[in-house]
C-alpha cells in the first residue's frame, strides 16, 4: 500500500474530526515529507507507555492511539485474570491531556473495568498513589512529564502502583497492535468522576511517613518554589500546610499551570537556565531552599546558596537524613547514580542495591525481610516514601528536603553545610557526565561496540575493569568500567538520540588540605576523565 493509501485508510478510521481534517489536508496537499513521518511506524510503548509529538497518525500521541493503546490496555489486562477491575485515569495540564484521559476511561469503560477519573489535572505521584489506595488493577496517567510543550504521553501502572517491567510492556504493545480501526472500538460514557478525596488521601499518607513533627521550628522556614508551570503547586502547598511549613514563596509567573511553558526553553529542571527566575527569587527573599518540580511534580530539584544541587547530592542528603532518623531497610540507587549512597549504607550497616536505570527497577529492588525505605536516580528522581508512591516523587521529596533544610537551620547550618561534613566523614564523591548528541543513531551503536571491544585498561592512572551489563540479569545494554575510586557507566540514552557516560571519582578530604582542595581535584579528576572516556569512544 503506498503511503498516500495509508493515509487515507488511517483518516477514514480516525475518530476526531480535527485529527482526521489533518491528515486529510496533508493528503490534499501531498506533503509525502511530512506524512512518512507520521506514517513511519507506531510510538513504541516503552518503560512509561507511550510518549511522543501531538500530531494525526500512529506516530504521534491523539485520540486515534490512544483511543487503540486503552483498547490494548484492556484487552492485556482481562487476558492477564483482571478483567472487570478497577483502573484509575489521571492527567496533567498539557494540551488535550483531559481529552485523552476521557477517551482512555470510555474505552476501558466499555471493555468492563470499573473505571475512575481524578477530577482536575494531578500530579503524577497522586495517581501511582491512587492505584493501590483505590485496589485498582492499573492505573493510567495521561503526561508528558518534562518533555517539551509540544509533546504528550500515557504512561501506565500495574496494580502494585509501580510502573511496568517487562515482559508486561511487550505484552501490552502486541495487544495495541491487534486492535483494529480506532473508529470501530467500543467506547462508553459509564464511568466515575472522583473528587478531591484521593488528592487529600495523598497528602494525609505523606505527612504521616515523613512525621514532621520530629522537626520543631520547621513553621519558621523560608522556601522559595516553582512548579514551572505544571500542576505541582496545589498539592505541594497543601502538603506544606498539613506539615506544619509556612507556605512556599512561588515564582508567581511559574505558578498556575501553563501547557505553552513560556518562561522556559524547556520545562526541565536539569535543563541550563530552568531555574534561573527561582534562584533569583531565593535571593531575593533570604530562603533557606529554594525547590523546583517538573511539570507533572515527579522530580524536584534543589538550589541552596544559589547553587543548583546535582541529583546525587540531593539523593545522599536525604539518605543521610532518613539514616539519622534511624529509618532500616534497603536503600537502592540506579547504576549511572553515584556511589555515596552506597557508602552511607554500609556506614549505617542497612542493605543497599543497585539496580538497572529507572524507577521501575528501582522500587522493585525490596525484599520481604528488608522492603525498600529510599531510592532515587541521578536524574532528580527521589522515592523518600515508597510505601506511599512507588514511584518517584518531588512532591514528597520537596516535604522532605524541607523538613531536612529545617533541622540544620537549627544549628545554624544549610544543606551545602551537610555536603561538606559528609565529605569529610565519607570522602568527596564527585560526578559528572559526557554527553555525545548523534544525528546518526547508527554512531552511538558504534561508539558502543568500540567500548566494548576495546575498553580502556586504565582510567585516571588507576587500573579499571570492563563489564559489559548487557551480559548481566537483568540486561542493561551499558559498560561499567570501575576501579579504585574511578568509575564510568557507559550507555545510549533511553530518550534521547545521546550516548552518556556517567564519570564519579572518590577524593579523600584530608585535615591539611581540607574541601577547598578536594573539590578543586574532583574537578580537575573529572575533566581528565571526560578527556580520556572521549578517546576511548573515539571522539578525540
Amino acid at each position: 500500500m503506498s503511503l498516500l493509501d495509508r493515509a487515507r485508510e488511517w483518516a477514514a478510521a480516525d475518530p476526531h474530526d480535527g485529527d482526521r481534517a489533518e491528515v486529510e489536508a496533508l493528503v490534499e496537499a501531498g506533503d509525502t515529507a511530512e506524512l512518512a513521518r507520521r506514517f513511519a511506524g507506531p510510538l513504541t510503548f516503552g518503560t512509561a507507555g507511550l510518549r511522543g509529538p501531538l500530531r494525526a497518525g500512529p506516530a504521534g500521541m491523539n485520540a486515534a492511539v490512544v483511543s487503540r493503546a486503552a483498547a490494548g490496555l484492556g484487552r492485556w489486562l482481562t487476558d492477564s485474570g483482571h478483567a472487570g477491575g478497577g483502573v484509575v485515569v489521571g492527567f496533567d495540564a498539557r494540551r488535550r491531556s483531559d481529552e485523552f484521559a476521557r477517551v482512555s476511561a470510555a474505552v476501558l469503560s466499555a471493555a468492563g473495568f470499573a473505571v475512575r477519573v481524578l477530577p482536575r489535572p494531578l500530579p503524577t505521584p497522586v495517581l501511582a498513589f491512587a492505584v493501590r489506595h483505590l485496589g485498582c488493577v492499573a492505573g493510567v496517567m495521561v503526561t508528558a512529564s518534562h518533555n517539551p510543550p509540544d509533546d504528550n504521553g500515557y504512561k501506565v501502572y500495574l496494580g502494585d502502583g509501580a510502573q511496568l517491567v517487562p515482559p508486561a510492556d511487550r505484552e501490552i504493545e502486541a495487544a495495541i497492535a491487534a486492535v483494529g480501526p480506532a473508529r470501530d472500538v467500543p467506547t462508553s460514557e459509564d464511568w466515575t468522576a472522583l473528587g478531591d478525596d484521593v488528592a487529600t488521601d495523598y497528602v494525609t499518607a505523606v505527612v504521616r511517613a515523613l512525621q514532621p513533627e520530629q522537626v520543631p521550628g520547621r513553621d519558621r522556614l523560608t522556601v522559595a518554589y516553582t512548579a514551572m508551570h505544571g500542576v505541582g503547586a496545589g498539592t505541594t502547598r497543601a502538603l506544606f500546610a498539613a506539615a506544619g511549613l509556612a507556605p512556599p514563596t512561588g515564582v508567581p509567573e511559574q505558578e498556575q499551570p501553563d501547557p505553552a511553558f513560556p518562561t522556559v526553553a524547556f520545562p526541565n529542571p536539569e535543563e541550563p537556565g530552568a531555574v534561573d527566575r527561582l534562584t533569583a527569587l531565593a535571593a531575593r527573599v533570604g530562603a533557606d531552599v529554594a525547590i523546583a518540580q517538573d511539570p507533572d511534580a515527579d522530580r524536584c530539584s534543589v538550589v541552596c546558596g544559589g547553587r543548583q544541587l546535582t541529583g546525587d547530592e540531593v539523593g545522599g542528603l536525604l539518605a543521610d537524613w532518613l539514616l539519622r532518623r534511624g529509618v532500616r531497610g534497603t536503600y537502592a540507587a540506579s547504576l549511572v547514580s553515584g556511589s555515596l549512597l552506597h557508602g552511607l549504607a554500609g556506614a549505617h550497616g542497612v542493605r543497599f542495591a543497585e539496580t538497572p536505570t529507572g524507577f521501575k527497577w528501582i522500587v522493585r529492588a525490596g525484599t520481604d525481610d528488608e522492603p525498600l525505605v529510599f531510592g532515587y536516580e541521578e536524574a532528580l528522581g527521589y522515592a523518600v516514601a515508597p510505601q506511599v508512591v512507588k514511584d518517584k516523587d518531588g512532591i514528597s521529596a520537596a516535604l522532605a528536603v524541607a523538613l531536612l533544610a529545617a533541622e540544620l537551620a537549627a544549628s545554624g547550618r544549610t544543606l551545602t553545610d551537610r555536603l561538606d561534613e559528609l565529605a569529610v566523614e565519607h570522602g568527596l564523591f564527585a560526578t559528572g557526565q559526557l554527553s555525545v548528541r548523534v544525528e546518526d543513531l547508527a554512531r552511538i551503536g558504534e561508539m558502543m561496540a568500540r567500548v566494548r571491544s576495546a575498553p580502556p585498561a586504565r582510567l585516571l592512572d588507576r587500573e579499571v575493569v570492563a563489564t559489559d551489563l548487557a551480559q548481566e540479569t537483568p540486561a542493561v545494554d551499558a559498560v561499567r568500567l570501575l576501579g579504585d575510586g574511578v568509575r564510568v557507566i557507559v550507555r545510549p540514552s533511553g530518550t534521547e538520540p545521546k550516548l552518556k557516560a556517567y564519570l564519579e571519582t572518590v577524593v579523600p578530604v584530608h585535615e591539611d588540605a581540607g574541601l577547598i582542595a578536594a573539590r578543586g581535584r574532583g574537578a580537575d579528576e573529572l575533566d581528565r576523565l571526560r578527556d580520556e572516556v572521549s578517546a576511548a569512544l573515539g571522539l578525540s
